[in-house]
């Protein structure tokens, strides 16, 4: 059998890398791309050291911009890319939190082309290589805010609502082809997410996980290894996961 890989978008930090990490631990050959040379080339010689019976490739671009996107995947080997079965779409992000009325249109702009264009462009790209393997698979990482909107959430909630339509959306288009579709909606995650949307304000991104335990990289991490070992015949669609002090996008125990 020729040999598989699951590409990972955003790999260089959060989720990306904890997925990226918990697939080559069970063995699986990774592409992990993400626009951090520096990173990707540092998660590229831990995971070589650690699991020699896999490979790790890298490819460095922006999924915003849809000529890298295509750039870089026609520069890997031809027997990497047409061994792609596995998608995963973690590159996202949130940036500002505030009123709609004193939005910043860069940080919408930011939003929006990384997590839904970004999304579609990396998927387009890719889906032709998935229709190439039995059982292949689209895991899309949305959010808590794909399901529920609350107050400073505006444009970063319609972005991850996009992602949770367009989760359902391709299940449909795709299902001619028997690729799966899942949606893994996260909730509140000690990431460098906070970090990014305050803005580099470390205090201010700590302070949103004070008081209770949060979910880690690793606990969606272990979601989406799941997901991904199902039979064939059985496909999760749509996975929210929360932290248990997290009831809703708003609703917090905390001590």
């Amino acid at each position: 059998m020729n040999q598989t890989y699951t590409l990972i978008t955003g790999a260089t930090s959060g989720f990306g890398e904890a997925i990226a990490r918990k697939f080559a631990a069970t063995g699986r050959n990774i592409i992990v791309t993400g626009r951090r040379q520096d990173r990707l080339e540092s998660l590229q010689r831990e995971l070589g050291a650690l699991h020699s019976n896999v490979e790790c490739v890298i490819s460095c671009f922006d999924v915003r911009n849809e000529g890298e996107v295509e750039n870089a995947l026609c520069k890997l080997p031809s027997q990497v890319t047409c061994g792609i079965n596995i998608l995963i779409n973690n590159a996202g992000l949130a940036v500002g939190r505030g009123p709609i009325d004193v939005g910043i249109s860069e940080d919408w702009d930011r939003m929006i082309d990384t997590n839904v264009k970004g999304l579609l462009y990396v998927s387009k790209a890719v889906i032709p290589y998935l229709k190439n393997h039995p059982n292949s698979q689209i895991v899309n990482i949305a959010s808590i805010a794909g399901k529920e909107v609350y107050p400073g959430g505006n444009v970063y909630c319609a972005s991850k609502h996009a992602v949770d339509a367009l989760s359902r959306a391709m299940r449909i288009d795709l299902l001619p082809y028997g690729i799966k579709v899942t949606n893994i909606a996260p909730g509140a995650a000690d990431t460098e997410f906070s970090t990014v949307r305050f803005k580099g304000d470390t205090q201010a991104a700590k302070s949103i996980y004070q008081g209770y335990i949060p979910l880690y990289a690793e606990d969606v991490a272990d979601a989406v290894s799941y997901v991904c070992s199902r039979p064939a015949h059985v496909t999760i669609n749509d996975i929210v996961i929360m932290p248990t002090a997290q009831a809703s996008a708003t609703n917090l125990l905390k001590k």
